[in-house]
């Protein structure tokens, strides 16, 4: 299996939620890439939280059936770790090639990588290129994993019929979509923003490069879950309160709306935006995209929108891939287009590549 880090015939990219499993296929054509296969399924509660699977059983019932709803026969499979799975850092150190990276990071494994012993652990490395702000130094973003969290995955695919060939982490297949799907300038400065169940993804990048990421530890379970307390439903009912407004009217109760529940999650966005802003230098974030099964929370672009003061706008991870009309319509692309970016910058990795 590949590294965490590496940048790879088709495989279908499986992106493991805490609420629910989004699988991508994408074919490559001679004028581009054509969606072959998008599908989605609901996990039940507590199966998988925060990046770790907590029930093998329930995760790969949800990858069968998913397999089984998108139609499709391709085995080879690719995934990303997030949350408490993955450990990300971005270092500088004087220029240096990879075999040497690599040994640097051995060598002084206790400043590198997490506290944990190094034979426990898979890591891999990327490297960006000129520091910014030191010329003579190369920045280097390092991703380690536990491997008896990899294991598992492995496992759990290997029962599900697949075969695991890639790992991946969250951010960067947000970003490979990003970077298939949209036409910024190499200086542009983009927000990345994710907002899943249980984690929240903040990703700057400028042009093709990763300047700042940062795993925020809540989602939109956090709403869900209030307005399930406030209103006394069920979780299923409540998540469809959190962002169906037209049945229940902008109040979850009296004076509070789900966007009111968000706050938690809109204050560490800003504040990590204004952190990597100030320590930055003063860079303008030229606009900020929105992805995550959250995204769609009403008001929630306009609102980090005014707090970022930076354009916010919907993540299309499909407005450059070509489909067949007939097998996905529009409106299904539509309410797919947010859970989904993760899903398809895993799928855009090719398999001879590997």
């Amino acid at each position: 299996m590949t590294g965490l880090l590496s940048k790879k015939k088709n495989m279908i990219g499986v992106d493991i939620g805490s609420s629910s499993l989004k699988l991508v296929e994408i074919q490559r054509e001679p004028d581009g890439c054509k969606l072959a296969g998008c599908s989605m399924v609901p996990l039940e509660r507590g199966a998988f939280e925060r990046g770790l699977i907590s029930d093998g059983g329930a995760v790969i019932n949800a990858i069968k059936r998913l397999v089984e709803e998108s139609g499709t026969s391709t085995k080879p499979a690719g995934t990303a770790l997030s949350g408490f799975a993955v450990y990300i850092n971005k270092i500088a150190i004087p220029d240096m090639s990879e075999e040497e990276i690599r040994r640097l990071i051995l060598d002084e494994a206790d400043e590198y990588l997490p506290g944990d012993l190094l034979e426990n652990v898979y890591f891999d490395i990327h490297i960006l290129g000129t520091n910014d702000h030191n010329r003579e130094k190369i920045d280097v973003i390092i991703a380690a994993a536990k491997k008896e969290i990899v294991s598992k995955y492995q496992r759990v695919f290997e029962s599900a019929g697949l075969r695991l060939v890639l790992m991946d982490v969250d951010v960067f297949a947000l970003e490979r979509a990003y970077e298939e799907n949209y036409d910024f300038g190499d200086e542009d400065v983009i927000a990345l923003v994710h907002v899943g169940a249980d984690v929240t993804n903040l990703h700057i990048v400028r042009g093709d490069r990763s300047l700042f990421i940062r795993n925020i530890l809540m989602g939109g379970n956090l709403v869900t879950e209030a307005i399930q307390s406030k209103r006394g439903v069920s979780f299923s009912e409540a998540e469809r309160m959190k962002l169906d407004t037209r049945d229940h009217g902008d109040e979850v109760c009296k004076g509070v709306t789900p966007l009111s529940l968000a706050e938690p999650i809109i204050e560490e966005i800003e504040r990590s935006m204004d952190f990597y802003v100030s320590s930055a230098g003063l860079i303008c974030i030229k606009k900020a995209l929105l992805s995550g099964g959250s995204a769609a929370l009403p008001g929630l672009a306009y609102e980090l929108s005014r707090r970022l003061r930076c354009d916010v706008e919907l993540f299309n991870p499909f407005q450059s891939l070509k489909y067949d009309r007939g097998k996905f319509g529009e409106e299904y692309l539509n309410e797919m287009a947010s859970f989904s970016s993760i899903a398809v910058g895993l799928a855009l990795r090719r398999m001879e590549d590997l």
